[in-house]
């Protein structure tokens, strides 16, 4: 593709890494086949091929519209088009850099800007979030059906290890998921302790980034990235009287962001050597339990034999290229697992998509519901709160993490 940047960007870091972006796309369109908003709409302009050549016009200086901001709203950076180019371009690093653009020159209604605002400064904070998190789960009943959708039943926390262990390994809470489901976490410590890896949460890592930054307050989730590199830091060097082999993370949403830090940060001379470390140090937990499979078959008991749905998260399969460990931890469990049709589409939480696109993602909710309730599970299983919560408040059947499963199968102490 040619471009002629317009020079309010072209000598920028952003512009000549969209110029490079642009360049490798080839217009060939595979990328629609597997987009989830233009098989809903339609819309060559709500697909990635649409979406570059909207964000090549701003960046060749032709002033952006509602309606360019509109379709690249409806995105859902499920990167799936990634998944899919033969030419592998990073659209996810593109529609970040004409989201900025964009958002610079086209301004929003004054409820959008308000339900924004409220979201990049309540979700990322958990000293908001977690008493808003149990007023909602108080008054759950009385909620409107929107609201209660993102409000999940109150859930216990679980037993916290407390050996220790020659073996370290950091975790990054999350903002959200402590309140949401916090068993997740001490499910996930609970399993690498029967392993014999000890599990540290640094108190002051917070947020990962991805909040803000994909909201188009880049700055803001830098910052936030730059805190936890300082929070981790000295277990990575061994100050802090432990050194961290590894930064374990079971939210995929999460795990993406962290693993980008290096690139994100690359032009910031303070962190950019420390950014790359982090990124590096940075692994899915099921990136981790291979290591561990014979020990964990070993210490867990008969298995259940439930059949399993599993939903690979996007930001896990598309954002960080990984594909069957989670089945094959599972099976090797003994568990029933299945992936549904379309295992390869967004389930439509994509972090607040489904609150600012609420209708797109409930059509892709329901669509992801219909192809797992084919596999008549027991239980649905997934890999990140979003998604977690997201299919939750669509079915009956149980949606769990899947570490949780792994962990209810392992032989009490």
């Amino acid at each position: 593709m040619q471009t002629n940047l317009a020079d309010f960007i072209r000598d920028t870091a952003e512009g000549q890494e969209a110029d490079a972006i642009l360049r490798s796309c080839v217009h060939c369109g595979f990328c629609t086949a597997t987009c989830p908003t233009y098989q809903l709409l339609g819309d060559e302009l709500d697909g990635p091929r649409g979406r570059i050549y909207l964000i090549k016009q701003v960046l060749e200086g032709k002033p952006a519209t509602v309606s360019t901001q509109t379709h690249l709203d409806r995105c859902l950076t499920c990167r799936n088009c990634e998944s899919t180019c033969p030419s592998g371009v990073q659209y996810g690093r593109l529609i970040d850099i004409g989201r900025k653009v964009v958002e610079q020159q086209v301004p929003r209604p004054l409820s959008q800007r308000l339900v924004r605002a409220a979201l990049k400064e309540a979700l990322p904070r958990k000293w908001i979030f977690r008493p808003a998190m149990k007023v909602g789960q108080a008054m759950r009943a009385w909620l409107p059906p929107v609201l209660r959708n993102k409000v999940p039943q109150p859930q216990p926390a679980g037993r916290w290890p407390s050996a220790s262990h020659a073996r370290h390994m950091l975790l990054l809470e999350g903002c959200v998921q402590p309140s949401m489901s916090p068993n997740i976490n001490s499910a996930t410590a609970r399993v690498l302790d029967a392993l014999g890896v000890q599990l540290i949460v640094p108190p002051k890592a917070g947020c990962c980034g991805a909040i803000r930054f994909h909201m188009n307050d880049q700055e803001g989730g830098l910052d936030d990235m730059r805190r936890n590199i300082d929070a981790w830091w000295p277990y990575v060097d061994g100050s802090a009287g432990v050194k961290a082999e590894a930064i374990v993370m079971n939210a995929s949403g999460c795990g993406v962001t962290v693993k980008d830090y290096g690139h994100l940060l690359q032009h910031d001379h303070a962190y950019a050597e420390k950014a790359r470390r982090i990124s590096h140090l940075t692994r899915d937990i099921s990136e981790i339990l291979p290591e561990f499979e014979q020990q964990l078959v070993q210490k867990l008991r008969a298995p259940a034999g439930a059949r399993v749905a599993y939903h690979p998260p996007c930001t896990l399969q598309h954002g960080q290229k990984i594909r069957g460990r989670v089945e094959g931890i599972l099976r090797a469990a003994g568990v029933d697992v299945q992936l549904c049709a379309d295992s390869h589409l967004c389930c439509g939480s994509a972090g607040t998509y489904s609150i600012l696109q609420p209708e797109l993602s409930y059509q892709l909710r329901d669509n992801k519901l219909r192809n797992l309730a084919a596999i008549n599970p027991e239980v649905i299983v997934s890999g990140n709160i979003g998604c977690v919560t997201h299919l939750q408040s669509g079915t009956d059947t149980p949606v769990k993490h899947w570490i949780e499963l792994i962990d209810s199968a392992l032989a009490p102490n």
